[in-house]
Protein backbone atom coordinates (compact mmCIF):
# COMPACT_ATOMS: atom_id res chain seq x y z
CA UNK A 1 0.00 0.00 0.00
CA UNK A 2 1.38 3.40 -1.39
CA UNK A 3 1.30 6.82 -1.06
CA UNK A 4 -1.05 8.81 -3.10
CA UNK A 5 0.92 11.29 -4.87
CA UNK A 6 -2.40 13.87 -4.37
CA UNK A 7 -2.39 14.89 -0.87
CA UNK A 8 1.08 15.52 -1.05
CA UNK A 9 1.01 18.13 -3.71
CA UNK A 10 -2.59 19.26 -1.91
CA UNK A 11 -0.56 19.90 1.31
CA UNK A 12 2.59 21.25 -0.07
CA UNK A 13 1.03 24.09 -1.85
CA UNK A 14 -1.52 24.84 1.00
CA UNK A 15 1.22 24.87 3.17
CA UNK A 16 3.67 26.99 0.78
CA UNK A 17 0.94 29.18 0.06
CA UNK A 18 0.73 30.20 4.27
CA UNK A 19 4.66 30.47 4.23
CA UNK A 20 5.58 31.89 0.87
CA UNK A 21 2.67 33.86 0.12
CA UNK A 22 1.25 35.46 3.00
CA UNK A 23 4.29 36.88 4.62
CA UNK A 24 3.75 39.12 2.11
CA UNK A 25 0.49 40.51 3.35
CA UNK A 26 1.60 41.18 6.42
CA UNK A 27 0.65 44.26 7.49
CA UNK A 28 3.20 47.10 8.00
CA UNK A 29 5.08 48.28 11.42
CA UNK A 30 7.16 47.36 13.50
CA UNK A 31 6.82 43.89 13.95
CA UNK A 32 6.79 43.05 10.45
CA UNK A 33 9.64 40.76 10.10
CA UNK A 34 8.72 38.70 13.37
CA UNK A 35 5.40 37.91 11.73
CA UNK A 36 6.80 36.80 8.42
CA UNK A 37 9.17 34.55 9.99
CA UNK A 38 6.31 33.44 12.72
CA UNK A 39 3.98 32.24 9.04
CA UNK A 40 7.32 30.57 7.61
CA UNK A 41 8.22 28.35 10.85
CA UNK A 42 4.25 27.82 10.86
CA UNK A 43 3.79 26.63 7.78
CA UNK A 44 7.47 24.62 7.93
CA UNK A 45 6.24 23.04 11.23
CA UNK A 46 2.94 22.44 10.50
CA UNK A 47 3.48 20.63 6.76
CA UNK A 48 6.32 18.50 8.49
CA UNK A 49 4.22 17.59 11.42
CA UNK A 50 1.90 16.56 8.73
CA UNK A 51 4.05 14.87 6.70
CA UNK A 52 5.49 12.36 9.79
CA UNK A 53 1.89 11.58 10.61
CA UNK A 54 0.60 11.04 6.84
CA UNK A 55 4.14 8.72 6.59
CA UNK A 56 3.56 6.54 9.46
CA UNK A 57 0.25 5.73 8.25
CA UNK A 58 1.95 3.94 5.43
CA UNK A 59 4.01 1.57 7.02
CA UNK A 60 2.21 1.50 10.71
CA UNK A 61 3.75 -0.25 13.71
CA UNK A 62 2.05 -3.70 14.98
CA UNK A 63 3.13 -4.54 18.68
CA UNK A 64 5.52 -7.56 18.93
CA UNK A 65 4.29 -11.16 18.65
CA UNK A 66 4.29 -13.22 21.34
CA UNK A 67 3.60 -16.79 22.31
CA UNK A 68 1.10 -17.66 25.08
CA UNK A 69 3.00 -18.84 27.65
CA UNK A 70 4.19 -14.80 27.51
CA UNK A 71 0.84 -13.95 27.40
CA UNK A 72 -0.20 -15.85 30.17
CA UNK A 73 3.02 -14.43 32.59
CA UNK A 74 2.19 -11.16 31.56
CA UNK A 75 -1.72 -11.24 32.73
CA UNK A 76 -0.02 -13.17 35.67
CA UNK A 77 1.79 -10.64 36.80
CA UNK A 78 -0.22 -7.45 35.52
CA UNK A 79 -3.49 -8.66 37.73
CA UNK A 80 -1.34 -9.43 40.71
CA UNK A 81 0.27 -6.20 40.85
CA UNK A 82 -3.20 -4.49 40.07
CA UNK A 83 -4.84 -5.82 42.89
CA UNK A 84 -2.04 -5.62 45.16
CA UNK A 85 -1.08 -1.72 44.58
CA UNK A 86 -4.95 -0.70 44.02
CA UNK A 87 -6.37 -2.86 46.67
CA UNK A 88 -9.10 -3.89 43.93
CA UNK A 89 -11.48 -6.66 44.52
CA UNK A 90 -13.49 -8.88 41.88
CA UNK A 91 -17.27 -9.86 42.32
CA UNK A 92 -15.92 -13.24 40.88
Amino acid sequence: MGASIVPIIVFTVLWGVVGIVCPFFAPKGPNRGIIQVVLMLTAATCWLFWLCAYMAQMNPLVGPRLNNETLIWISYTWVRFCTSKFKITYLI
